[in-house]
């Protein structure tokens, strides 16, 4: 039997779940077994435990659907466990370094306990210091082993199911198990309290507690805080039960009515039903309240004898009285010019408009990417919508001319991103955009990362220095309703590098719909667009942006390399957007495609694509044509810029690391060969997950239609897709 069982649910923290489980792992101590309790086996959660469970028979995933919620989930691993004492961390959370030997230490010197409450560090999830409020609660408990009438205030409810361990003999005997619903550790705390006969405390921090950025799920408005009260009344009547002291009781009894009166005293908290719970509550403070019990002092005695008299429309005079009576304006950034701040002003003060739908790509460079795939799927399936594309001055004919367009800036700019009800964008809009109440903004992203994005980029100094701050970038994320994902990789770090209350949807990106519906018809019109000669063997050569360079700077003398691969090798150069101008810089057999606008086009033209670190590899390899990576200052770039795994190791096609390894490469054969297809079959199988043709139309139906998410159309299995065929025969994965 291990001395521990580490219980880690990974609901809805599935981007932080590797810090969690690693900081158990790396535990000084090591009799224990791991327990991650996942939603499926085929979530991204479950990839995290499954890999780590290959590596360390000591972590043992289990299952538990998310109907079941938290309490569910830690129930499953409670009914898995089979060490001595219960452990429960969240799946955000992380054990500090020596959290196991000193609770195995402190349980050594007090002998078996029901229950070990040890301090917990709150730390801000950006910036402030952190916190223990454990600490005070802790301190005033004996030193050893204690029957819990010797600390009558240690009732269990003021401290996190997290913050203890548990004698897992002792949670048997009692049928201990989380209550199903909201505050499951308000239930489950105090009654386990209630119930244990030996107690002991550990004064120093086992875990730390990373404060989400949107702040516990708990704290938001709805009808799940009235649920406080189905947790609060079988904790009251178990103390009624074992027959607790006069002064356990009473310090239960407060520190219950505690929680329950600081949701009455919040109506953003409960914005229906409020007088409903006010008298359930008044009838549970009838019936349990000790003999003898004084209430505390101040305002929160005050409302503790109006709850006691059932007093609803005082309590509401009171609460209201509390409240400041003037509250500092929220500043909003408008848009710059008096007259325009003042239109666009009014224009918020006008209603929504339900079938106006706003779209922006890469700033306004035109349209393309996701949010023009999106768009023409929604002509399709929703033709009831009014499109605006939002454009730079400069770029008007980058927009078809059926399409309408607005140009940045401008005042019709500024109208229909105050009216709109659907704003979406790869990127984001201007910091003077106000989201407003019943507006839907989606965020498609524009690639896969392999490199660190949002926050993550916060400890690297130069891209830091270019994203500028990181309280407005985040604020930019508030915005967001939806954001999608091509694969469960790009879940994870989404989650992780723009924390928020958005929805994540697994549907692909809409613009490779087309890898996997253009025709033999549509590659070779985007070969003659591009000026491919009949029977050449098109190389695409799309090199990332390097955030320590200032402008770009080609690492491969491109004509050098077409004359030492073949003569049949024409290359088609896309350097990142970052670096188009509008023009053209073909010379001889290579063929400057960075200012088309279509990189979908330029993909399906191209025979093989040989890149560094760009993220069209990810979307190329939904055709299943080779992929060579040109990685010759890997170092550099990581060091640099950050990444989320390690192309070397995990390449989608044959590695070069010199101008010859890469000529080599593509003299030989090997560019195409067996070997590279098997590479590319297992890169296409983690990162081509969702994109199966139908991202865009999944994303309408959702967003622009309203469909519920058992309706939308599931996503094709890789094995069943047809890549677009390409110019020449290739060898498949």
């Amino acid at each position: 039997m291990p001395r521990f069982s580490v219980i880690v649910p990974s609901h809805g923290v599935a981007g932080r779940l590797s810090q969690a489980l690693d900081s158990v792992l790396g535990q000084s101590f090591g009799d224990f077994e791991l327990i991650p309790v996942c939603r499926t086996p085929d979530c991204s959660a479950a990839d995290v435990a499954a890999a780590l469970a290959g590596r360390d028979s000591r972590v043992a995933p289990v299952h538990s659907p998310p109907a079941d919620g938290l309490a569910g989930a830690r129930n499953t691993g409670l009914r898995a466990a089979t060490g001595a004492y219960v452990l429960f961390l969240d799946g955000d959370d992380v054990l500090v370094p020596g959290a196991l030997a000193a609770l195995d230490a402190r349980l050594a010197g007090t002998g078996d306990v029901d229950v070990l409450y040890f301090e917990h560090e709150r730390v801000p999830w950006w910036e402030g210091d952190p916190a223990n409020p454990a600490a005070p609660l802790l301190a005033a408990a004996p030193d050893g082993a204690f029957a819990p009438d010797a600390a009558p205030r240690l009732t269990g409810v003021r401290l996190p199911a997290w913050s203890a361990a548990y004698r897992r003999g002792f949670l048997a005997e009692q049928r201990l198990v989380f209550p199903a619903g909201h505050f499951t550790d308000v239930g489950f705390g105090g009654r386990a309290a209630a119930a244990a006969a030996r107690m002991a405390v550990l004064r120093s921090v086992v875990v730390r507690h990373l404060v989400r950025r949107q702040g516990s799920r708990l704290n938001l408005p709805g009808a799940h805080h009235a649920e406080l009260l189905d947790q609060v009344e079988p904790v009251l009547v178990r103390a009624a039960e074992l027959g607790l002291s006069d002064a356990r009781r009473a310090a239960l009894f407060e520190h219950l009515f505690a929680a329950v009166l600081k949701t009455a005293a919040h109506p953003r908290r409960l914005p229906a039903r409020r007088r409903a719970f006010f008298r359930r509550a008044a009838e549970l403070y009838a019936a349990h309240r000790p003999p003898g019990f004084r209430p505390p002092g101040g305002s929160l005695g005050v409302q503790h004898r109006l709850l006691a008299r059932g007093a609803y429309a005082a309590f509401r005079a009171l609460r209201g009285a509390n409240r400041a009576t003037t509250a500092a304006l929220r500043a909003v950034p408008y848009p710059r010019g008096l007259r325009t701040r003042a239109l666009y002003r009014w224009h918020l003060s006008r209603p929504l408009d339900p079938d106006l739908a706003v779209y922006c790509a890469y700033w306004g460079r035109g349209y393309a990417c996701n949010p023009a795939a999106i768009h023409a799927k929604a002509r399709e399936l929703a033709p009831r919508l009014r499109a605006v594309f939002l454009v730079e001055s400069g770029q008007e004919h980058a927009v078809p001319k059926d399409v309408e367009h607005a140009v940045i800036g401008s005042r019709r700019y500024w109208e229909v991103l105050a009216r709109a009800t659907y704003l979406v964008n790869n990127a984001n809009f201007a910091e003077g955009v106000v989201k407003r109440r019943g507006s839907v903004h989606v965020q498609t992203q524009h690639g896969t990362p392999l490199k660190k994005m949002g926050v993550d980029q916060s400890t690297y100094p130069v891209v830091a220095a270019a994203t500028g701050s990181f309280a407005k970038l985040l604020g930019r994320v508030d915005r967001w309703d939806y954001n999608l994902s091509s694969n469960r990789h790009s879940t994870r770090v989404w989650e992780r590098a723009f924390p928020g209350s958005y929805e994540q949807l697994e549907y692909g990106y809409p613009r490779n719909d087309v890898y996997c519906t253009a025709t033999a018809a549509d590659v070779a019109r985007a070969r003659a667009e591009l000026g491919v000669p009949e029977g050449a063997t098109a190389v695409l050569y799309a090199p990332t942006h390097r955030d320590h360079h200032s402008g770009f700077e080609s690492a491969l003398d491109l004509e050098a390399f077409c004359a030492a691969a073949g003569e049949d090798v024409v290359v088609l150069l896309r350097a990142h957007y970052f670096y188009d101008r509008g023009g053209a810089a073909s010379t001889g057999r290579v063929i400057d495609v960075t200012a088309h606008r279509s990189a979908e086009d330029v993909c399906l033209a191209a025979d093989a694509l040989v890149t560094d670190y760009s993220s069209i590899m990810f979307d190329y390899a939904n055709l299943d044509r080779p992929i060579v990576v040109y990685a010759d200052d890997w170092d550099v770039y990581r060091e640099t810029r950050g990444v989320c795994f390690d192309l070397l190791a995990e390449p989608p096609g044959p590695v070069a690391r010199t101008p010859e390894e890469l000529a080599g490469v593509f003299r030989d054969g090997s560019w195409a060969d067996a070997a590279s297809a098997a590479l590319r079959a297992r890169f296409r199988e983690r990162f081509c997950e969702f994109d199966d043709g139908r991202a865009a139309e999944r994303v309408v139906r959702r967003v622009f239609l309203g469909e519920p998410p058992e309706a939308i159309p599931p996503v094709l299995p890789l094995a069943e897709r047809v890549p677009a065929p390409a110019a020449a025969p290739l060898v498949r994965s």
